[in-house]
């Protein structure tokens, strides 16, 4: 017959108790309260004449250290807390609707690259000038 050994199944208990504290069951503040911290930071910043980037990256940071959890909140994500809080209060936040826009701006992008992504290729060069790879560049 077997014996039952308890140290088999300690790195399973191990495991579970490593698994659990990731996890964050233990979360000090809830997403309402980690929306209305990022909302407050952010609408402050731009209330007092910060730019985007700036009020952004800091109530970003707010957002993500208030979650403990094994993942971290998404930009996206964030943003639509910011959002959410802001329209929930209006009164509140007077003046910040009209920053909100730029939370869902691409930021990333050049105008030089916008320009050159709206400019068409040039179709006018003869078929033995096309390479393999430019068959189908209309």
């Amino acid at each position: 017959m077997a014996r039952f050994q308890p140290l088999k199944m300690l790195p399973l208990t191990a495991l579970g108790v490593l698994f659990t504290s990731l996890v964050g069951l233990a979360s000090n503040a809830g997403p309402t309260e980690i929306g209305e911290k990022g909302a407050n930071v952010y609408c402050f910043m731009r209330s007092t004449g910060n730019k985007h980037e700036v009020s952004w990256d800091a109530a970003y940071q707010m957002i993500k250290r208030q979650k403990s959890s094994l993942f971290k909140t998404s930009p996206k994500h964030g943003a639509v807390m910011i959002t959410e809080t802001v329209v929930q209060n209006p009164e509140k936040y007077k003046d910040c609707g009209r920053y909100l826009g730029d939370l869902y701006s691409p930021n990333d992008i050049n105008i030089v690259d916008k320009v050159e992504a709206e400019v068409p290729p040039d179709t006018s060069a003869n078929p033995s000038e096309l390479k393999k790879g430019d068959r189908y560049s209309y």
